[in-house]
């Protein structure tokens, strides 16, 4: 169903396959309808496209790639321009390119690119980056008879022999396990199957713990230890009843010393604990489950810090001792503050290293653990993000970060604790000319229609005029907690070179103001997130950035239920509206316990089984307000196997806005076959589904 995604730049989900024909007029398909009464709180709703639930009918089927046909022959005159802007567009990557290296247990790690390749290639050197490199996966190869392949995670074994990693080649988010001999570079296949991402050696250098995922419901329910030396099957060691409780992590503490289990539901979670070292044994609850507390964990020389939510909206950093974990023993190091979110945090053997965030934008704090002194890193910058970057070793005083901004491409930094040294370890680097000085950024606060004040961050190339005429791409999402935090995207110069404003409204249902942000933006408060947005778009217009004829929005998953609402609500501020894997049909998905993930999130958007929250979805579900008026130019996208949001509900939805809406603009539909939430795998791929979107709002803009 939903999940948090956050389409900063508009991930399409568009392939360039089908066949053209371009000069030809053609009408749009025409959905068959079978009215589907649905009965509940003495309510009835008719859905004529319910028959649409299928993915086995080969009538539905039929009818979605007659929607990929009527889209490509609809945009067939922008072929051109797609081309220009993939070239462009590919033309600013270095394709030749490798990530910053981190160290961890004695190899220096990596990932790179190879020219003209889709795929990422995995590496590490041993102790040196001047030792001979050793390739553990080349994606590339292993992808080659797929249509999609993804690798989830991947652990190293403490040994350093042993590489577990997932593969999912449908884009369900459900993977098979294989093991890699780096010693002797064979692959092994392990025959498990509908596993979760995540998969964690023990201290033994034979056993592996993995997570299973209902075939049906896709919630994360069991956890399994398997010795894959000894070739034993795997063994069932927790299986999670309560259907809320969504999502299980394994992982390995920093230090190595404990295995985890956290078992998370949308408000609350538990942790149990195990020695690295003794994967025989049983887990240990660190502390049970409690509605409405979250908290995570840290060993640390015999204690663990824990970060948590427990009497602290904004959420704050206690201790205790490894004998005594319940919440009783727990002692407060960093208090609750109620102007700034504890995000994350980084434990050294030395330093403490705090990730907050005030005033809608991230900052890091030093703490020296020994005496308590402590500062933060200066930005100068008026609108940015920085976030704690990889960090695998506890002795050392360098804290590796990452810093960008929607003008400072990504950049990764070294920052010495002791001495305050300061050095730039790589920044993504843009090919054909790219200055960042040709490009502005203003931070905005607007004042939204109940007083409070909304952050909007917009970007431009310098010199445009605040005349109303110019183009302007609107970004939202909102949810899930969520936030929208600007960051350096390469392929959006392309609109900002040909004139485009682009801007994101940091609307309540993210955290960017803090815990309250999100409360406020959620369940009874979920309208919030949608006037938030119309408001910032108005805000945009008075300040004459641009005008209705020149304002686009976008949004994906989430966000794209987002678009569903402004465009019912005011289809007359905008030009056009992107869409992706849009979360449209909010009741009836919600109101279904057989659809992926819908239990677990009642406490994100209600229960519609009570009629208070039914009543309230119902009243701006996109789907259920569709009515006679005239809509923007709309493309909406979607995945045959998207796991998070059903392909029916953008299908659906399109068709049902072809039915009620009175003017010329267009609705297109393109359903990715291949692919599910994420869109297509595959670097240059994902870019030929950007340059799609690209066209369809630069085409209508007027742009070419």
């Amino acid at each position: 169903m939903k999940k948090i995604i956050v389409y900063m730049f508009l991930f399409g989900i568009i392939q360039s396959c089908a066949p053209s024909h371009e000069g030809e007029e053609i009408s749009p398909p025409v959905a068959a309808t079978h009215e589907k009464l649905l009965v509940i709180h003495g309510d009835t709703r008719v859905d004529p496209y319910y028959w649409m639930n299928d993915r086995e009918n080969p009538d539905v089927i039929a009818y979605i790639e007659a929607e990929n046909d009527y889209l490509h022959t609809k945009l067939s005159h922008t072929q051109s321009l797609q081309e220009s802007l993939f070239e462009e567009m590919k033309g600013r990557i270095k394709q030749e390119d490798q990530s910053a290296p981190y160290f961890n247990n004695g190899y220096y790690y990596y990932t790179r690119f190879e020219e003209g390749k889709e795929y990422p290639v995995y590496c590490r050197k041993p102790g040196s980056l001047d030792a001979a490199e050793e390739i553990m996966l080349d994606v590339n190869v292993l992808a080659t008879p797929h249509p999609f392949y993804r690798v989830g995670r991947f652990d190293i074994s403490l040994d350093n022999r042993w590489m577990v990693f997932t593969v999912d080649t449908v884009g369900r988010r459900q993977y098979t396990i294989m093991v890699k001999d780096l010693a002797t570079g064979e692959i092994r296949p392990t025959g498990i199957s509908h596993a979760g991402g995540d998969v964690v050696w023990s201290a033994d250098n034979q056993t592996f713990f993995f997570t299973i995922i209902d075939p049906q419901t896709l919630r994360y329910h069991q956890v399994y230890r398997y010795n894959f030396i000894a070739g034993q099957q795997p063994e069932l060691i927790y299986e999670e009843a309560d259907e809320t409780f969504y999502n299980i992590g394994v992982s390995r503490s920093k230090d190595n010393r404990y295995l985890m289990l956290n078992i998370r539901a949308a408000l609350s979670n538990e942790i149990w604990l195990l020695k690295a070292d003794q994967p025989d044994h049983d887990f240990r609850l660190f502390q049970p489950r409690t509605r409405d507390v979250r908290y995570r964990i840290w060993s640390y020389n015999g204690k663990f810090y824990v970060l948590t939510n427990y009497q602290a909206e904004n959420f704050r950093l206690m201790e205790t001792v490894e004998s005594a974990t319940t919440i009783n023993n727990w002692r407060e190091v960093v208090p609750h503050r109620e102007d700034v979110l504890l995000e994350n945090i980084e434990l050294f053997d030395d330093y403490l290293v705090l990730q907050e965030r005030q005033m809608g934008l991230r900052q890091l704090y030093i703490m020296h653990l020994l005496t308590g002194r402590g500062h933060y890193l200066p930005f100068d910058e008026e609108a940015y993000t920085a976030t704690i970057g990889i960090n695998a070793e506890m002795s050392t005083p360098i804290l590796r970060y990452n810093y960008t901004s929607l003008t400072t491409p990504m950049s990764t930094f070294d920052y010495n604790m002791e001495t305050g040294d300061l050095f730039l370890v790589k920044q993504q680097e843009v090919l054909g000319g790219f200055d960042p000085d040709d490009y502005e950024t203003k931070r905005y606060h607007v004042r939204a229609r109940d007083g409070v004040e909304v952050p909007l961050t917009i970007v431009y190339r310098k010199g445009i005029a605040r005349d109303g005429n110019n183009p302007l791409l609107l970004y939202g999402y909102g949810s899930y907690g969520a936030s929208a935090d600007p960051r350096f995207a390469i392929n959006a110069i392309s609109l900002l070179d040909r004139g485009f404003v682009y801007g994101i409204a940091h609307v309540r249902g993210g955290q960017e103001l803090g815990r309250w942000w999100y409360e406020d933006g959620k369940l009874l408060n979920k309208k919030n997130t949608f006037n938030d947005f119309i408001d910032c778009a108005e805000f945009l217009i008075e300040e004459n950035y641009t005008a209705p004829d020149h304002l686009f929005a976008g949004g994906g998953s989430a966000g794209g239920l987002l678009m569903g609402v402004v465009v019912n609500d005011r289809p007359d501020l905008f030009k056009g509206i992107i869409a992706a894997v849009p979360f449209v049909d909010v009741v009836t998905t919600m109101l279904d316990e057989s659809i992926p993930l819908t239990t677990a999130e009642y406490d994100e958007w209600g229960n519609p089984n009570e009629k208070k929250y039914y009543d309230y979805m119902l009243s701006y579900s996109p789907y259920d307000n569709v009515r006679e008026q005239d809509y923007p130019n709309m493309l909406v996208t979607s995945g045959l196997h998207d796991s998070q949001v059903q392909y029916w509900e953008p299908t659906k939805w399109a068709a049902k806005l072809r039915t009620m809406h009175t003017g010329d603009a267009e609705i297109l539909l393109y359903t990715n076959m291949e692919a599910g939430h994420g869109g297509a795998s595959g670097r240059f791929r994902r870019l030929r589904e950007q340059a799609r979107e690209y066209a369809f709002i630069l085409d209508l803009a007027g742009k070419k």
